[in-house]
């Protein structure tokens, strides 16, 4: 599995990234053919407001399957923990309705 991190208008620290890392490694468990995770984190110019982080986790799975989730808020590992939450959830569907397909083709 491919896994790469990017900033636009920021630099993302080693921390982050190996924060990043560790919260997506966990994701073939709920969904095994994953291929590629790509993980932007968009540190938006100007003010210092609430809601100037935006983290996007894009992840490729085999059969040119891809899901893309988006978070914006003003704490880079929240914005991270909430993107991952909401693939885990992505990938739980998918792989449930690719399951109960399967049962009811066998029938």
């Amino acid at each position: 599995m491919l896994f790469t991190i990017s900033g636009k208008h920021t630099e993302v620290p080693e921390s982050v990234k190996s924060y990043a890392e560790e919260k997506t490694e966990k994701l073939p468990k709920f969904y095994d053919v994953i291929n590629q995770i790509e993980v932007i984190i968009d540190g938006k110019e100007g003010s210092k407001e609430a809601g100037n982080i935006a983290v996007e986790i894009i992840l490729r799975a085999e059969r040119k399957k891809i899901f893309v989730v988006k978070e914006k808020g003003s704490d880079v590992y929240a914005c991270i923990d909430l993107a991952t939450h909401k693939l885990e959830q992505q990938l739980k569907k998918v792989k449930t309705k690719e399951r109960d397909e399967k049962k009811h083709r066998a029938r």
